[in-house]
């Protein structure tokens, strides 16, 4: 698990690997990490959303989910830009697969039952950086917003 997270946050740019399922969880995960923190209130049900989207899309134990977080929260604070997360996931994933991990990371960001402005300006830079549209970005919040009632 350790190497992997290495793997994942030191591998040079000029090298060209295609991320395992394992490392795209590790990236999903920081995106929602890097949206929890945006608002500068990283909220306790933001945090156990991420856990919860992990688990339901990665095929993750709770433990795993919960190791993943834990270090991804340790990489959010080195990230330099959000590419770093979304190149892999680009790579790794088709564009239904994009637009659901949107939908996750919309279930953080209402998790605390508000969505202030930087967290939707933020998902919007996400949903460009995966090369979801308008139409997807607005469907996965539907879809998010569904999901909780």
């Amino acid at each position: 698990m350790i190497e992997s997270l290495k793997k994942l946050f030191s591998a040079p740019e000029t090298e060209h690997h295609k991320p395992d399922a394992h490392q795209i969880a590790i990236a999903a995960t920081a995106l929602m990490v890097q949206l929890s923190r945006v608002d500068n209130d990283e909220d306790e049900r933001e945090l156990q959303a991420i856990v919860d989207c992990a688990i339901k899309a990665h095929q993750l134990t709770r433990e795993e989910a919960e190791e993943i977080l834990s270090h991804a929260l340790d990489q959010a604070e080195d990230a330099t830009s959000l590419y770093e997360f979304t190149g892999q996931i680009n790579e790794y994933l088709d564009q239904e697969s994009k637009q659901s991990l949107l939908e996750s990371i919309w279930q953080v960001a209402l998790a605390d039952d508000r969505v202030d402005k930087y967290e939707e300006h933020l998902i919007r830079r996400m949903a460009d950086l995966l090369h979801l549209n308008h139409r997807e970005f607005i469907q996965a919040r539907h879809k998010a917003e569904s999901a909780r009632s």
